[in-house]
C-alpha cells in the first residue's frame, strides 16, 4: 500500500493549484484525477475566465484576491507562461442593481482604483454597446481574465516537476478516516496518507456523502459568435464586461482572443439543475436563446452568426458563496467546493489556503467568513 503525507482528490482547477502549493513546500502529494489532467468535463473550461477585484458580491472577497492576483503574477514568473492578461473591466447597468452597486460599494470600501460612467459617457467610450437612458457604467483597470486550460496545465506540469505524483484515470471509490490517517480505495489501488483534501466540484457531495453540502450542480452554457464588426470586439479595444439585471443576473463577455475564436458571451445565473455524469455536453434547443438576445438587445454589432456553444457546470453553494474548511467530525479531512460559477479566478488563493488547513490546521489568509459554521447560524 502507498503512502503519502497528504493526498488530494480532484485535480481540477483548484486541486491542481493545492497540488502544487504543496509540493512546493515539499510535502509528499498524491493527486488523484477521475479523467484526464486537464480535462473538459467540470467547471474550469472555455478558453476564459474573467478576474476582477472590484467584487460585488460581497467586498470580504478583496483581500483574498489582492494575494490572489501576486500568486498568478508568481506563477507566470515560476513557469514562464502568460495566464492572466489584464484588460480592464466594464460593469453596466442600473445604478441600484448589485453589479454596480456592489462593484462599486467593493471599490470604494477598499479604495480600488474605479471610474463612473454615465450612458452618455459610456456611449461615446464604448460604442459597442447599447444601453437605456438609465443605465450607467463602472471601469476597473486591474479587472481581466485568466486562460484555464493552461493554467490547470501550468499547476499540474509545476506540481509534477515539484515531485507530486498525479494519476489521472483513477476514480476513488471509498474513503475512511481514523486518528491515525485517512484511507482511500480507488479503482487502481488502495494509499494512505496523513491528511486528505477533497477538491472534486461538481462531485462534492459524492465524495462527501457523509457530509451533507446541499450542493446544487447546474448546466451552464457559453457561446461564441463572429461580430458584424470584428475590430469593435478585438482585445486592445474591448475590455471584459458584464451587464447586470435586477434579479441579480447578468450577460458577461471577454474581447476576441486566439485560443477561441470568436467573441465569448454567457449568462451568469444558475441554469438547469443536471447530473455530472449525466448533463447534456452537446448544444441543445434553447442554449443559443440564453445569449443571443442580450447581443441583439445591447452589442447589435457583434450579433453575428454562431460559431461556437460550450457547457460547463457550476456547482451552487446555498449562499453562492465557496466552502472551504476542514471536516467537522475528521481533523485529518479538509474540502473546498460550492465556488457557485465565480470561484476560478481564486484558483491560486485557494491553493495555499488548503496547503495551510493541511499542514497546520488554520490559515493567516482572510477567509473565515467561508467556513461551514456559516451554515450552523441559520
Amino acid at each position: 500500500m502507498s503512502t503519502f503525507d497528504v493526498i488530494v482528490v480532484g485535480v481540477g482547477a483548484m486541486g491542481a493549484s493545492t497540488c502544487h502549493h504543496l509540493a512546493k513546500r515539499g510535502v509528499r502529494v498524491l493527486g488523484l484525477e477521475q479523467f484526464d489532467i486537464p480535462h473538459a468535463l467540470g467547471s474550469s473550461t472555455g478558453f476564459s475566465r474573467m478576474i476582477r477585484m472590484a467584487y460585488y458580491e460581497h467586498p470580504d472577497y478583496v483581500p483574498l484576491l489582492r494575494r490572489a492576483y501576486e500568486l498568478w503574477h508568481e506563477l507566470e514568473a515560476e513557469s514562464g507562461q502568460k495566464l492572466l492578461h489584464l484588460t480592464s473591466g466594464l460593469y453596466i447597468g442600473r445604478p441600484d442593481e448589485e453589479l454596480i452597486r456592489g462593484s462599486r460599494q467593493a471599490a470604494e470600501q477598499h479604495q480600488l482604483p474605479h471610474e463612473l460612467l454615465d450612458r452618455r459617457e459610456l456611449t461615446a467610450r464604448f460604442p459597442q454597446f447599447t444601453v437605456p437612458d438609465d443605465h450607467v457604467a463602472m471601469i476597473e483597470p486591474n479587472a481581466g481574465f485568466l486562460l484555464p486550460e493552461k493554467v490547470i496545465a501550468t499547476y499540474a506540469d509545476r506540481a509534477l516537476r515539484l515531485g507530486a505524483e498525479l494519476h489521472g484515470r483513477e476514480p476513488v471509490l471509498d474513503w475512511s478516516s481514523s486518528p491515525a490517517g485517512v484511507t482511500l480505495r480507488t479503482t487502481r489501488a488502495t494509499y494512505e496518507a496523513a491528511h486528505v483534501i477533497f477538491c472534486g466540484g461538481a462531485w462534492s457531495d459524492r465524495l462527501l456523502r457523509d457530509l451533507y453540502l446541499n450542493l446544487t450542480v447546474t448546466r451552464q452554457v457559453m457561446g461564441w459568435v463572429w461580430p458584424k464588426q470584428p475590430q469593435l470586439f478585438e482585445m486592445g479595444t474591448l475590455p471584459v464586461w458584464a451587464i447586470g439585471y435586477p434579479d441579480g443576473s447578468l450577460h458577461y463577455g471577454f474581447p476576441i482572443i486566439p485560443d477561441c475564436p470568436g467573441l465569448k458571451i454567457a449568462l451568469h445565473a444558475p441554469g438547469p439543475p443536471t447530473d455530472p455524469d449525466r448533463v447534456a455536453r452537446d448544444p441543445q434547443p434553447g442554449d443559443e436563446a440564453t445569449f443571443r438576445p442580450a447581443l441583439q438587445k445591447f452589442l447589435p454589432s457583434a450579433d453575428g452568426p454562431l460559431l461556437a456553444i460550450r457547457t460547463c457546470l457550476y456547482t451552487n453553494s446555498p449562499d453562492h458563496h465557496f466552502i472551504l474548511d476542514r471536516h467537522p467530525q475528521h481533523a485529518n479531512v479538509t474540502l473546498v467546493c460550492g465556488f457557485s460559477g465565480h470561484g476560478f479566478k481564486f484558483t491560486s488563493i485557494i491553493g495555499q489556503i488548503m496547503a495551510d488547513l493541511a499542514l497546520e490546521g488554520m490559515t493567516n489568509l482572510p477567509a473565515q467568513f467561508l467556513s461551514l459554521a456559516r451554515f450552523d447560524k441559520k
